[in-house]
Order: C-alpha cells, then structure tokens, then sequence
C-alpha cells in the first residue's frame, strides 16, 4: 500500500484550486462533508441542512463550488493530495466526522484523517472512482482507503458489487439522498390571473433557450399549432438581452404575435409566442405543463436544473446533453419521466405527441416521484452521522 501511495501522489500535481483563505473554525463539533462534484453533491448540501437544523453541529462542505449551501454551513474548496496541505486543512479545521459522497476516493485526504483517528463514511456512493488525473494502478491503495471507512452507503445494488470488488466490506444499499427543494417561488396572485387569462390554451416553455436552438424550438411550435391552434410558447431566452432581438425577428421577418413581458405585454388571445425572463421560472413552470430545457439539444449543455420543473408538475423534454445535470437526467430517464429527443424533428414528434394531457401528465408524475424520494436515505446518513459521533 505504501509503493501505491507512493506512486499515486506523483500521479500528477494537486488537483484542487489554490488555497483559500480559511475561516475561523466555529466552535463545536464540526462535521466534514466531502462531494466531488456539484451533481453528486445535490444529497450532501440538503443533509448539511438536516444536520445544522436537528443536530446543530457546524458543517464543512468541500466540493469545486459552492453550490446552494444551507444558511449555517462552510465552504472550501476541495483540498489537494499533498501532505503539507492536507495536514495544513485539517489542523485548522479538525473535524471530529468526516462523510464523503459519491464514489470518489481521496486516498492521501483518508489515510491522513485516519492517522488522526476522525470517523469517516461514505453516503450517496456510486462505484469507487479515484480523482479525475489520477487515475491508474496504485498496489492495494483503494481497497486500505475503503478499509477506513467505518460504512458505505450505496444508491443502488450495482454500486454495491462495485464496492465489493474494490474491497469493501461494511455496504449497505440505501437509495440516493433527499435533494434540495427545488420548489421555486413565485406571487399567487399573478399566478392566478394569467391562468385565468390562458384558460382552455395549451402551454409549453422552452426554458434556457440559446441562440442555437430557437429555430428548432420555433419550428416545432410552428408544427403543433397544426394541431392546437390556440397553443402558446414561453420562450426564456438563455441570454435576456436576447429577448428583444429575438422579438423583432419573430414579429417582423416571420410574422408571429409576440409578446415581450419584460415591456408589460401580457398573452392576449392572439400571443403566439410570449418571451419572459429567468426571473420568473416559477411562475412559467407552474403555468406550463410541458417544459423543453434549453440548451441540451445544440447548445453547450443544459444549464437549467430539471428537477425544478419535475417539482412543480411540469413534464420535460430534454436533449442528449445535459451539462452539469448528468445523474439528474439519468435517474429520470430510468424511471421513464422524461422525453429524450435528438434532433429538431424529433423535437417537433415529442411535443406533438405530448399535446395529449393524459401522456403529459404520466410524464410529469414520473418525475415528480424522482424529485421526491431520498428523505429515508437522508434519515440512515444522519443515523450513520451519528454513530460515528458517537451520539447513537
């Protein structure tokens, strides 16, 4: 084990960000909580949560971003592999519990903590993967990381074979851990007088919307209006300076009915398409039931969260690429609560074939039910927690 630690820390160069300023350490018994990345860390920020609220421990949170960290909690960036840095990190912060997520394993960051006799478990864990950079062949070094972890809590039974194959023993399948709220807010009231205003018209959004993407998006309204003349689009540019020019080219060179809420245009009867902003999402997201997230089919990725919508009961069609949102399409697209499409054509197929509300609706009660699970896996990560704390 010690030629494969050896060999992993000249793997290559720290792979964290330079060192941040620290904080003071709060005082208390402060908890670690390790992702290695945001998807992967969507559990970790909502049981940061349960832990300052039921616990009132301090919470640590390293990953490569903040993320949307629960009011109480630190973060750090996540700390390189070097001795003199990882003894620096934990000498200032000394944790008395340290849980990692996800799968990932941090080796010199383990063999460290242990040497210091701090708790450690994984949550959340997917097969065990060493950091992006150092990947390779250590002798012994995974299986003597997993031998410090006093329990690994696993998504699902095919992350637990991985687990076994790499050498660990103390495994135990739990699901995936509750997630933020995604539930985004918006006023009753104005909610309620545009309903009354859209009665009996079908709605769909096409939110995050680049450039790259508006004639596929506008083609394919074009073709369902075949079917539901009375149809709206909401389009929320990815861009908001976009929405004016997007306008003008809509009104002006294809003749469309376009109203631009940001210059207090309201849907009237005729709108055909109403371009709004981010600021908004709640409201079009209770408004619409079917929502195309931008950016996923010719754009960079997907930059817009699908469980917001999945949370509010709308249904989605996205496309093959998903940006930062991986896993969250993933675990939709296996419990069958999303529409994948790969092509403008298919695009304008899905939409049509989601007029049908009954269709939608399975959709969007898919999802909702992916958005919704997690809290008895979050219940066996705070019991591990506190195990570990030995508060148990």
């Amino acid at each position: 084990m010690a030629i494969g630690l050896t060999l992993y820390q000249l793997a290559g160069r720290r792979t964290g960000p330079e060192v941040l300023a620290r904080p003071d350490r709060p005082k208390g018994r402060l908890v670690w909580l390790h992702a290695p990345g945001m998807d992967q860390g969507r559990g970790l920020w909502e049981l940061a949560r349960h832990i300052l609220e039921e616990d009132g421990h301090p919470v640590l949170i390293t990953a490569p971003e903040p993320g949307p960290l629960p009011e109480g909690a630190l973060w750090q960036p996540v700390p390189g592999e070097g001795s003199a840095e990882l003894r620096g990190f934990l000498d200032h912060w000394r944790p008395e519990a340290i849980l990692f997520s996800g799968g990932e394993l941090r080796p010199a960051m383990i063999l460290e903590a242990a040497e210091r006799r701090i708790p450690m478990a994984m949550v959340d864990a997917r097969a065990p993967v060493l950091p992006p950079g150092r990947e390779g062949w250590y002798p012994g070094l995974m299986k003597s990381a997993l031998s410090h972890l006093a329990e690994i809590l696993v998504v699902d039974d095919g992350a637990g074979r991985a687990m076994r194959k790499a050498g660990a023993h103390r495994i135990a399948v739990t699901g995936r851990l509750e997630e933020p709220s995604a539930i985004l807010p918006c006023t009753e009231a104005e909610r309620a007088a545009l309903a009354r205003q859209l009665v009996a018209r079908p709605v769909w959004l096409a939110n995050g919307l680049p450039e790259a993407e508006e004639p596929a998006v506008i083609e394919a309204h074009r073709s369902a209006l075949r079917l539901a003349h009375r149809l709206l689009l909401i389009v929320v540019p990815q861009n908001p300076d976009r929405a004016p020019v997007l306008a003008e080219r809509l009104e002006r060179a294809e003749g469309w009915q376009v109203a631009l809420r940001n210059r207090d245009e309201e849907p009237e009867p005729e709108t055909e398409v109403l371009i709004a902003d981010a600021a908004e999402l709640g409201l079009w997201y209770r408004l619409a039931p079917l929502t195309f997230l931008g950016g996923s089919l010719a754009g960079t990725g997907c930059q817009c969260d699908p469980m917001a919508p999945a949370a509010l009961g709308s249904a989605l069609i996205h496309g093959p690429r998903p940006g930062p949102f991986g896993l969250a399409f993933g675990r939709l697209g296996a419990a069958r609560a999303a529409r994948s499409v790969g092509s403008a054509a298919d695009l304008a197929e899905a939409l049509a074939e989601l007029l049908s509300p009954d269709r939608a609706a399975r959709l969007a009660q898919a999802a909702w039910g992916v958005c919704s699970d997690g809290a008895e896996a979050s219940e066996r990560a705070l019991a591990l927690l506190r195990r570990l704390l030995g508060e148990a």
